[in-house]
This record gives C-alpha cells, sequence and structure tokens, in this order.
C-alpha cells in the first residue's frame, strides 16, 4: 500500500481526532470514535504491508448474493476482490467511473443512480453537515437535513451527450469513453467497464487509459472475458454466454456492489 494511501488515511483520523475534542458533545460522537477506531485499525494492517479489509457485513453481501444465485459462486473470488477494490478507493476519498454500451451503458447509469444516493439506507447527514447549512443556507438547512442524503462519488462516461459526439465527430469515437478517463480519471480511482462480451473496443480503450492514468479497473464480463480480462486487475465473468443472459447476471452483481459499499460506509 502506498505511502499516499496510508497518509491519506491518518489525516482523516486526525480530523475526527480534532473533531472530538472540540466537542465531545457532538450527537455524532459515537459514531466519530466507531470510525477512528476502524481507520486506526486498517492504518494498522497497511503499516504491516496487509491489505485494508472491508467489514464482516460488507464482505457478507457476496456470499448473500450467492445465496440467491449459486451459479456466481465461480465469481465469488473476484467479487469479493471488487468489493474491497471500491471500498478502498472510496475509503481514500475517490471515485468511482463507469461505461458500457446499449444495456450496458444504461447499467452504467444504473449503478451511479444508485451509489450517489440511498438504496437500502437512509444516509443520513451528520451534524457537522447541519452546522454549515445553518451557516451557508439557514432558511433552507431543515428541507436540506430531511431529503438529502450520504453520497458515494460516481459517475457514468455515457451520458456526456455533447462531449461524446463532438469528440466522435472531430477525433475518433472509439476514444471518447478514453478522452474522459484522461481528463476526469485520478489515480485511485476505480473504472467498472461493463461488455458482455469482453470486446468492445471504446471499453478497452477506456481500460487502457485507466491504467495511463493510475485508475483500477473491474470488467464485468460474460463467461469468456473476452479481452478485457487479460487488461483489467479484477474480472468478474458471470456463467453465460448469451447476451441477455449474461446481462441478468450483471443486475444482481452490480446490486450486491452498491449494497456492500453503501453498508460499508453507512452501516452500522
Amino acid at each position: 500500500m502506498s505511502s499516499e494511501a496510508m497518509e491519506r488515511l491518518q489525516n482523516r483520523i486526525d480530523a475526527l481526532e480534532r473533531r472530538m475534542r472540540l466537542d465531545s458533545n457532538d450527537l455524532d460522537y459515537e459514531t466519530h470514535l466507531r470510525q477512528k477506531r476502524e481507520l486506526q485499525a486498517m492504518l494498522a494492517r497497511m503499516k504491516k504491508g496487509g491489505v485494508p479489509m472491508a467489514k464482516n457485513t460488507t464482505l457478507q453481501k457476496v456470499d448473500d448474493l450467492i445465496s440467491h444465485y449459486p451459479a456466481l459462486s465461480v465469481c465469488r473470488e473476484d467479487l469479493v476482490a471488487a468489493v474491497k477494490a471500491v471500498c478502498e478507493s472510496y475509503r481514500g476519498g475517490h471515485k468511482l467511473i463507469a461505461c458500457g454500451n446499449g444495456g450496458s451503458a444504461s447499467d452504467a447509469e444504473h449503478i451511479v443512480g444508485e451509489l450517489m444516493k440511498g438504496f437500502l439506507l437512509p444516509r443520513k447527514l451528520d451534524g457537522k453537515m447541519r452546522e454549515r447549512m445553518e451557516e451557508v443556507c439557514p432558511e433552507e438547512a431543515d428541507y436540506f437535513m430531511e431529503n438529502l442524503q450520504g453520497a458515494l462519488p460516481a459517475l457514468s462516461l455515457v451520458n456526456q451527450v455533447a462531449l461524446n459526439t463532438a469528440f466522435a465527430n472531430d477525433q475518433a469515437p472509439d476514444l471518447s469513453f478514453a478522452q474522459q478517463i484522461l481528463g476526469m480519471g485520478e489515480g485511485g480511482d476505480v473504472l467498472l467497464a461493463i461488455s458482455t462480451s469482453g470486446n468492445s473496443t471504446n471499453v478497452i480503450y477506456a481500460v487502457q487509459m485507466a491504467k495511463v492514468k493510475g485508475v483500477k479497473s473491474i470488467a464485468l464480463t460474460g463467461e469468456s472475458g473476452g479481452k478485457l480480462k487479460d487488461l483489467v486487475d479484477i474480472c468478474i465473468r458471470v456463467p453465460e454466454r448469451e447476451t441477455y443472459r449474461i446481462q441478468e447476471y450483471h443486475l444482481p452483481v452490480y446490486h450486491m456492489l452498491c449494497i456492500a459499499v453503501e453498508n460499508e460506509f453507512f452501516g452500522e
């Protein structure tokens, strides 16, 4: 694990300690204390060379998925690795980027919708956010607190209509995703590349640019994995070969991923 990642983690611990010292009566004090202890344990593992682990309840979501879809047991190792990778990215203050074509483009949009708002959990905002809202917009603070939810930063590369069409017309249609990764991808981010065949050229180019930018890549494919399986860091190859059957597995897989990550950061 990089020294940069450990430094970011230590900074988060320090920030929590400062907040707790300033106001021990904070309504979120117990939550902050629990978060601090979890981060300290994680930092200790990192210093020993271990990979940061997700909570047991988070990893349990993988087995919950497999209990409903037993055929996905062949993907268990990669599913666990994907959950850990996305949790590690968010823990470091980064984001998830999704892309795909056709039905997989819709899946990319769907994933963003589950991450950027509450999915199964309410994701209530904390007391510090209320204080800031009351400073900036006191009349709307109650309305905001009642309705806004904690977000897990995510974006889809498929909905940039003006950029994608302009780039396709002026440069190269199969590089529009890669262009966006070049512009928005940062080291520590995760790219979720969805392709039923594993051979979508524009998705492959996006993965290659992700490697250039230090963005970790996870592919969601069919059984063969196509060319993507040899390019990405993690490849979840669902055990089907027909496109629509593959897509029928993709939905519960990425739902599980969203549920697991939500549990990691907003669950008990």
